[in-house]
């Protein structure tokens, strides 16, 4: 299989990347400089050059996502677009399944929201994929841990409410995930490996797992419910890596 990755060098990006090669598969990581999100003609050239199987769509830029979803359906290449569960918002009742209906209240969720519109309006069989907060393995990148070492920097310590059940998964579990959904029909998937863990658990369980290099508050300030419920994408539970005890 040739793949394009757009957010290749992104936190979920790179590691898609790295599976895919795994597998045997050929990346080409698309780049904005040679071929900048806002140039159509430059984006069709490409995707002729290249012609990939499938484009993993990664990146963030409105603009740039109806472009990839017109160019995609028009050469008939597979596309795979990654949102994300922000879409729904603090006010929405959790858990989410593929047919809960979308209200975001915060910009990110709205951007998001709107490329799922485009890539539905333009490519005739898309696979969505909604991710939750991904749990990486050093900071550096967009992930927990990184928030983590940046709490406690800031902080001293890290607030985790015990009534906050987040949606979330490990970066390689989400990645396998992301190159899963190619298997199932076109269609919204939920990607989320938390089945029960509060964030407070969450937090402690991590907190073991890394040497106790943080010091976890448990609160009871922030209740509300994110999880993703997706029969037809199963996630390794947060169990398979973590332990409570």
């Amino acid at each position: 299989m040739k793949a394009v990755v757009t957010g290749a060098r992104g936190t979920v990006g790179s590691v898609l990347c790295e599976k895919l090669r795994a597998q045997g598969d050929v990346v080409i990581r698309w780049n904005r400089d040679a071929v900048p999100p806002g140039d159509k003609d430059a984006a069709r050239r490409f995707l002729e050059e290249n012609y990939p199987d499938i484009l993993f769509h990664l990146a963030i830029n409105e603009e740039w996502t109806g472009h990839i979803s017109e160019l995609t359906a028009d050469l008939g290449i597979t596309l795979v677009f990654t949102s994300t569960v922000m879409v729904f918002s603090g006010n929405d009742h959790g858990p989410f399944t593929p047919a809960s209906v979308p209200h975001p209240n915060e910009d990110y969720g709205k951007l998001k929201l709107r490329e799922e519109g485009l890539v539905l309006k333009h490519h005739p069989e898309p696979r969505i994929v909604r991710l939750g907060w991904q749990i990486g393995n050093a900071p550096g990148s967009n992930n927990m841990i990184d928030f983590f070492h940046k709490q406690m920097a800031e902080h001293g310590a890290i607030r985790a409410s015990s009534k906050w059940y987040p949606a979330c998964s490990f970066l390689e579990d989400t990645a396998e995930a992301i190159i899963r959904s190619l298997d199932l029909e076109a269609g919204t998937y939920m990607a989320d490996s938390n089945r029960q863990w509060s964030f407070a658990e969450i937090s402690q369980a991590l907190n073991t797992l890394h040497g106790n290099m943080w010091n976890v508050e448990v609160t009871d300030d922030y209740a509300f419910d994110q999880r993703m419920l997706d029969e037809q994408m199963i996630l390794p539970p947060l169990s398979s890596r973590l332990s409570l005890s």
